[in-house]
């Protein structure tokens, strides 16, 4: 992607709409005048009085006890360098998003105008009455440590600088179970460590901890080795100066080490380097974006090595997303004075457990793998792995409790392991499973309106993402003038413009001609109809020439869908097509379907467009539980919607007893758990809210979704085509960028699926 186009829509998304990436959302019903007198005055009063009475009731009535401060001066701005505390808010706003999006934990982030240890230090602790916890973030070596040091021991609520110790917990994680695949015994192994900042002296700090000997480790900054003779380091580096001889260069240290740990530049270590380690070596290459040598250089020069990087398109990312926000969490849940030692290596050794078990089927769909195993590809969990709130927060707390930093004592920790998981929502990572699911193997989409701006800027993005490569549909010319107007870089795309004709056009205009010549259509109104992108498309996908079709954006539904349900047809038991869309609300996401296709569906049509629905919600890997839905429950009214939609569910409960499906019901009681156990304990929902609705007709679903997408605030995604033989979907009109990349996103992961389904 042409770097300047990247720059700008990395600016575009953190300006648009309303700036930046966070904001603060009322938890409480503000209604009513009475909802406004309980939120401030005169209500307030009662809980200023019950705080001031007994101060760890700020825990029972305010948010402190999940709130953090991410915390900045901006003096080591990713590798931005000094650049100024209002340029480091961005990352800092990231790093509250990360924090909320992970383990529900909410964030105010702070920039301070603070160089000096004192001055930052007097800040921060006249701070602690309001938060939870303490993250420090993005500050220069070395007044970082002391700053963390005096913080830790002057404070009384859970601090921790996430560059020095996140890197730390997640490459000793991925340490332990390396030498563990490796067979070498940490006591034993070498280590060579190249980098002497925060993250490079607090990794090393853990690697002894667990069991590494102090005269096997040997460190190298920007100067060079690190020695006692040395007059330009600090204490903290000091600590980690070798008296061994024969070494001067990092090639010298690499000779017969068992171990590499890279936080310094990209590209410092060489394959000659790497083949001159022991057997079975590990080698950390973490710097970003370039690690100290590439994977592939690496991988080539030795067969037995196992290698782990800061980056996500190679197996084994040491990324501290796998351990800040869940330390955190289980810090906070009990209250914790600190994190301390022990709580930072229980969540080393809860991270390096979670690899060494069976890995759940969502992770291997999200990473498209089939059958990820403890190995050398497979040393540290993957960041989409829902059991780390669970298992790293547990350990966390745990650990606090037992080394008496904890003000809270957890007992059950089933409840607390099932607390967990509601703060995340079992599927609230769905849209990101589905990215990483179409990045795992991109498929050819054909773009129908190419000539639009925004289906040009969405295939560039899919294109930059490796989401898709895109094939472009539309007058040469006229694309051409669009990408050059808003100077695009999409390279070497295809483009076709099916009105000049191509040498395919006679055999797709045969071809449609043989399908429909008994449905009125002749060889030269076949040859016609080939002009059209959506008809031209649709061939392309029916033949081959491309894996699925991305149209709609400037036509109506029918004129869209008509040409793919007459070349391509349905998938074989499919009587008809139906249409769905993915909702993403605060809750989850909702599956609403039909709502593009059948217009007033008899009650067989009804039972096929839930079975098909269930089942494709299925191949997101999500366990559907379905609500059909009318105005009455379960027989309270008569008519003929309520009646039809009971027969529907009768049906189904004899045809696939396996399904979870119920009705007639209102929507209200299909989203409310508690409230449809309280009132009908027979459901079949077995007292959960329905996560898939079937509307009685298309009229109710398309207001549904549209009244939830403009008032509820719900992303709408689709909608998706169900029931086609191959990948088609249809486009809302005027859908923005966003919703055109999702969906083919979306149609790329059901393109994929279907290929799987024909070998």
């Amino acid at each position: 992607m042409d770097k300047s186009n990247r720059k700008q829509d990395a600016l575009n998304y953190h300006a648009k709409g309303r700036p930046g990436k966070i904001q603060v959302v009322p938890t409480k019903p503000t209604n009513s005048q009475r909802d406004l007198t309980m939120a401030y005055s005169p209500g307030v009063a009662e809980p200023c009085l019950r705080i001031a009475q007994n101060v760890d009731d700020v825990y029972k009535y305010t948010a402190k006890g999940n709130l953090v401060g991410v915390i900045s001066n901006g003096t080591a701005v990713l590798g931005l360098g000094n650049i100024g505390p209002e340029a480091s808010k961005p990352v800092m706003e990231g790093k509250g998003l990360l924090f909320k999006i992970y383990a529900d934990i909410d964030v105010f982030d702070l920039e301070l105008n603070a160089k000096s240890v004192d001055e930052f230090v007097t800040i921060v602790k006249a701070l602690e009455p309001t938060f939870g916890g303490i993250n420090l973030e993005d500050i220069s070596a070395p007044t970082c440590f002391e700053i963390e040091r005096r913080l830790k021991a002057e404070m009384k609520i859970p601090v921790m600088h996430d560059d020095q110790h996140g890197t730390a917990i997640i490459s000793g994680a991925a340490l332990l179970n390396a030498c563990e695949i490796q067979n070498k015994k940490l006591e034993k192994i070498k280590m060579v460590v190249n980098g002497a900042g925060a993250a490079a002296i607090s990794c090393s700090k853990i690697y002894l901890s667990l069991g590494v000997k102090k005269e096997n480790l040997v460190m190298f900054d920007i100067n060079g080795l690190i020695t006692p003779e040395r007059t330009d380091l600090d204490e903290m580096r000091l600590q980690f100066a070798t008296t061994r001889k024969g070494i001067t260069r990092l090639a010298d240290a690499m000779k017969d080490a068992d171990v590499f740990i890279g936080l310094s530049a990209g590209n410092v270590v060489t394959p000659d380097m790497v083949r001159s380690m022991a057997k079975n070596p590990i080698v950390f290459a973490m710097a970003n974006p370039e690690p100290e040598i590439a994977y592939d250089l690496a991988v080539n020069a030795r067969k037995d090595l196992i290698i782990a990087t800061g980056r996500s398109d190679f197996p084994n990312q040491v990324n501290n997303v796998l351990g800040f926000p869940y330390i955190f969490r289980g810090a906070l849940d009990v209250r914790a004075s600190a994190i301390n030692e022990e709580m930072k290596l229980a969540a080393v050794h809860a991270i390096a457990g979670i690899a060494k078990k069976p890995v759940p089927e969502a992770v291997n769909l999200a990473y498209d793998a089939k059958n990820l195993k403890f190995g050398r590809e497979y040393i540290i969990p993957k960041p989409m792995d829902q059991r780390l709130i669970t298992e790293v927060s547990s350990a966390v707390a745990k650990a606090a409790i037992e080394s008496g930093v904890a003000r809270k004592v957890i007992t059950d920790w089933e409840a607390y392991a099932e607390e967990l998981r509601a703060r995340v929502g079992d599927d609230d990572k769905l849209l990101r499973n589905i990215t990483i699911m179409a990045k795992n193997s991109p498929k050819r989409v054909v773009f129908a309106d190419a000539e639009n701006y925004k289906i040009l800027r969405a295939a560039q993005i899919v294109k930059d993402e490796c989401i898709a490569t895109p094939i472009l549909l539309g007058d040469v010319n006229k694309i051409k003038q669009v990408i050059e107007e808003n100077q695009m870089e999409l390279g070497e795309v295809e483009i076709i413009d099916p009105h000049l004709g191509t040498k395919r056009t006679e055999e797709y205009a045969q071809f449609y001609f043989e399908k429909r010549q008994r449905r009125g259509i002749t060889l030269f109104e076949a040859r016609q109809l080939m002009a059209d992108s959506n008809y031209y498309g649709a061939c392309m996908v029916q033949f081959g020439e491309a894996d699925a079709l991305i149209s709609g954006l400037s036509k109506n539904y029918a004129a869209t869908v008509k040409p793919a349900l007459h070349i391509i047809g349905t998938e074989p038991g499919v009587r008809r097509v139906a249409g769905m869309y993915m909702m993403i609300t605060q809750k989850g996401p909702v599956f609403f379907g039909d709502t593009t296709v059948n217009v007033d569906p008899s009650v067989e049509e009804l039972v096929d467009i839930t079975v098909l629905i269930e089942r494709s919600v299925r191949k997101f890997n999500i366990s559907p539980r379905v609500a059909i839905l009318s105005y009455s429950n379960f027989g309270s009214n008569e008519g003929p919607i309520p009646e039809g939609t009971r027969e529907a569910v009768r049906i189904l409960h004899e045809r696939y007893p396996e399904m979870i499906v119920d009705g007639d019901m209102q929507a209200n009681f299909a989203l409310n758990a508690s409230l449809l156990a309280d009132n009908f304990p027979f459901s079949t929902l077995k007292g959960r809210a329905a996560n898939t609705l079937i509307f009685p007709n298309l009229e109710s679903g398309n207001i549904a979704y549209k009244l939830l997408q403009e008032i509820g605030n719900a992303e709408a995604v689709g909608p998706i085509l169900l029931g086609l033989r191959k990948s088609v979907h249809i486009l809302q009109l005027d859908s923005s960028v966003r919703e055109i990349v999702n969906m083919v996103t979306i149609a790329v992961v059901d393109a994929q699926a279907k290929a799987n389904n024909n070998k």
